[in-house]
């Protein structure tokens, strides 16, 4: 588990930028974290149960709250609460953030939804 070393949420809630010891920060935007949350209500229990959501373009990071030594619980304004972002959870995220947002861009295309 690589832990981050900071993990700052800018004035406009927009942003989360994590830092993590073998890289530079990277800037996670709160509208691809949200869509990406590791919530059942989002993955649900199996990938035919995951949840492709529009609309989240404006969403913002209300609050960020420690879980234990190995995760934070990232509460949006649209009162989304119920995700769990673990350290490696944000690592992968940082490394993999182009293709993970690419990849939901297409599926709200393939779906004939907005993010807006």
């Amino acid at each position: 588990m690589t832990t981050p070393t900071e993990l700052r949420v800018s004035t406009d809630r927009r942003l989360l930028t994590v830092t993590f010891p073998d890289h530079h920060p990277v800037g996670l935007s709160a509208e691809l974290l949200r869509v990406l949350s590791p919530s059942a209500e989002v993955q649900g229990h199996s990938p035919e149960e995951r949840k492709t959501l529009p609309g989240k373009r404006d969403v913002a990071i209300a609050r960020i709250e420690p879980v234990g030594n190995y995760a934070v619980r990232i509460v949006f304004d649209d009162l989304h609460d119920t995700g769990i972002y673990t350290w490696d959870y944000l690592h992968t995220l940082s490394h993999e953030k182009d293709e993970r947002f690419q990849a939901y861009l297409d599926e709200l295309a393939d779906k004939g939804l907005s993010r807006s």
